[in-house]
């Protein structure tokens, strides 16, 4: 086994040092000469290329088109809207200069004084400013709208812990900003975006999540209500997957953003805006991977099947080779990823360890008696089962087992989130309960006072009101209070 596998932390062992081993260990990504920054390696942003392609194409259907924005916006620009400002204060990082200079010993360079910038420029926490600025420019009357825009870009949010994919200061993710005529049009797509990315989650991800709205003190900076999705990962703690924003007006009046409406007065518009980051990486190997390594769901692996010739001499490899490649070109054809690893410098065991760490959802090997009765050793990477098959129909046997995988990661990951859901009503069965995670459905008298007890008692918060759920009316547990809803409290990445 290769050492790689045998140095990775078990999960029972210390679950947060599993997860930071098998980010390093299986090639996704490291930290870099930045802190609070991370490089994201190859194999990493294969996965995070998968998503993006799938995700983009899902926007488009929906009407949105891709644009580009400014990396730096004015200082001036955050201080329009008083909640979004204050929401982000405290994470921004600011540009005061554009120029250096040589040291007077010429050792290195100095920022040079006399280049301080009239104003400020801060690096996106997030893009509604800038954005609002522009539409202000392009939306002036009602036939200019809907107006549906999104951007691939990164951003920078100050963070002091940090944690791989979870929580960087600087992360790559998609932010969509919509302009509509009216209030019911701008709350319809925060909602539709919000099933967008449920389907991809679940779907594409293999990761169960549940649908709701947040609390007034979760919301996004700025905005009137924010839906969002969040995932149970393997320890009970909830990981916010994706949020979507009904801006209201808030940007539209704060950059003087109106529009013509069919009477020919003046309106402004109402706003939505919503993302999901790199964090779906994070979410991906916290909810499906084990002991051994990464699993990956096939829809989203980088690659789907590996091929390993077992073989002694050259002719041997020869002849494996000429029998396995009209089957690597058939699966190929099919749409299926296939890296077929005939590199002598490793054995053939170290090759399966690494494979395995890595997720790859199917394995194949051929040796030379496989060779002499037209078998294959097939391997599915999600229960680690083996067994020895005729090459005959192996293209539709790897595509139907490939579907099964998929729908095996869904089904495990669903089972635990249904499982892990308990009503509660009693605040000391809660506090006890939390601590061994899950998703508690309480009882909430509505206020902040309620929701920060919780929290400093618990550190676990309020993730959503979920969608689906009968809201009977109840007794708070913390307050004794009428509650009129019930909501999902959980501890969180």
């Amino acid at each position: 086994m290769a050492k790689e596998l045998k140095d990775l932390t078990k999960r029972a062992d210390n679950y947060s040092q599993w997860y930071n081993d098998l980010v390093v260990k299986a090639d996704l990504a490291e930290q870099s000469a930045v802190r609070g920054c991370m490089v994201i390696k190859p194999y990493g942003y294969a996965i995070w290329e998968k998503m993006q392609r799938q995700l983009d194409r899902m926007f488009k259907e929906t009407g949105a088109q891709n644009a580009y924005f400014p990396l730096l916006i004015p200082k001036s620009f955050l201080s329009r809207e008083a909640e979004h400002v204050e929401g982000f204060a405290k994470e921004c990082a600011v540009v005061t200069h554009y120029r250096l200079r040589a040291n007077k010993d010429k050792s290195g360079v100095e920022v040079d004084p006399a280049a301080r910038l009239e104003e400020e420029l801060i690096i996106r926490p997030t893009s509604e400013t800038i954005i609002w600025n522009t539409y202000k420019n392009w939306i002036h009357s009602y036939r200019d709208l809907p107006l549906m825009c999104n951007q691939w870009c990164n951003v920078m949010r100050w963070e002091m812990r940090t944690r791989p994919f979870l929580r960087t200061s600087e992360f790559l993710w998609q932010e969509g900003h919509t302009a509509h005529a009216t209030r019911e049009e701008a709350e319809e797509e925060a909602k539709r975006m919000l099933h967008v990315y449920a389907e991809f989650v679940e779907k594409w991800m293999a990761v169960p999540v549940v649908q709701g709205v947040k609390s007034e003190t979760e919301r996004f900076a700025g905005a009137l209500d924010t839906y969002t999705i969040e995932a149970m990962m393997q320890d009970g703690k909830a990981l916010q997957s994706g949020t979507s924003h009904f801006l209201g007006q808030n940007f539209a009046k704060a950059f003087d953003v109106t529009f013509l409406n069919k009477d020919n007065k003046p309106e402004y518009v109402w706003a939505t805006s919503w993302g999901v980051s790199t964090r779906l990486i994070g979410a991906l190997i916290m909810t499906h991977s084990d002991d051994n390594g990464l699993v990956l769901p096939p829809m989203l692996a980088p690659i789907s099947v590996v091929i390993i010739p077992i073989t002694k001499g050259a002719d041997q490899l020869q002849a494996i080779t000429a029998r396995l490649t009209p089957i690597i070109n058939a699966l190929r054809d099919a749409g299926i990823s296939v890296r077929y690893d005939d590199a002598e410098n490793k054995r053939p065991g170290f090759k399966f360890a690494d494979y395995e760490l890595k997720g790859v959802p199917v394995r194949l090997v051929m040796g030379g008696r496989d060779l002499e009765n037209g078998t294959l050793e097939v391997m599915r990477r999600d229960t680690l089962e083996k067994e020895t098959v005729a090459i005959d129909g192996i293209v539709e046997r790897v595509e139907n087992l490939l579907k099964d995988i998929q729908a095996n990661l869904f089904d495990k990951a669903k089972s635990r989130l249904d499982t892990h859901i308990y009503e509660c009503d009693n605040y000391e069965e809660f506090k006890e309960k939390i601590k061994d995670g899950g998703f508690f459905l309480c009882h909430w008298d509505g206020t902040e006072e309620t929701e920060a007890k919780i929290k400093e008692d618990t550190q676990a918060t309020i993730r959503c009101v979920p969608f689906g759920v009968e809201q009977t009316p109840g007794i708070d547990m913390v307050s004794g209070k009428p509650a009129t809803q019930r909501v999902i409290i959980a501890r969180s990445y």
